[in-house]
């Protein structure tokens, strides 16, 4: 792929920072946002919080294209709001600038009850930041992700793992065929505009 192909940001599962992980992203890349789907917290949205959290003037920020009022999986979620998403419907901004398009949950959520984000990931050709935190059974969720991934044929720009370090987990994480870029964002102490900037001037990819 080109070196401004979009790059998906999606985690290895829920709670593993992926928000703030993009925020830090979009300040290091000065990249534009884009986030196709928001189930629920629409006046909270994670398009609200990135912006909330960038300093730079160049990053642009899109509108979703669903907007979901229950804070559920996409598919329930678009459901209960008498809604389907059409994967056609989804289509990457018109933008000469990095984009980062930042998915909901992990690779297998489903959109509707044919498609998940995988399907939208290779339909926007993109290649993925996969984000990872060490818990009881992130190995597993990180493997399964890599291998889809794989199977997929779909590119990993960046594997970053984000807040404490584990060396065990992650040597034996490095070792899948698939990882090629490796990067660190440690746990923020607080989360605003400053920690995120420092966090992305530190930031190596």
């Amino acid at each position: 792929m080109q070196d401004n192909a979009p790059l998906f940001v999606t985690g290895i599962g829920t709670d593993v920072g992926k928000t703030i992980v993009t925020a830090i992203l979009v300040e290091y890349f000065k990249a534009d946002y884009w986030k196709p789907v928001q189930s629920g917290d629409l006046d909270n949205s994670d398009t609200m919080k990135v912006q909330r959290l960038i300093s730079n003037s160049t990053s642009k920020f899109y509108p979703e294209v669903y907007r979901l009022t229950q804070p559920f999986s996409p598919h329930k979620s678009a459901d209960l709001d008498g809604v389907e998403i059409d994967l056609d419907k989804i289509n990457v901004p018109d933008t000469a600038n990095r984009l980062l398009i930042e998915g909901a949950g992990g690779l297998m959520v489903p959109l509707n009850y044919q498609e998940t984000i995988v399907d939208l990931i290779q339909k926007l050709n993109a290649e993925v930041i996969l984000v990872v935190r060490h818990y009881l059974g992130s190995i597993n969720h990180t493997l399964l992700s890599l291998e889809l991934l794989q199977q997929k044929k779909i590119k990993v720009h960046t594997l970053i793992f984000n807040g404490h370090i584990d060396e065990y987990s992650e040597q034996i994480i490095k070792q899948h065929p698939a990882v090629g870029r490796v990067a660190y964002i440690p746990e923020l102490t607080a989360v605003n505009p400053e920690t995120v900037k420092q966090a992305a001037a530190k930031l190596v990819i």
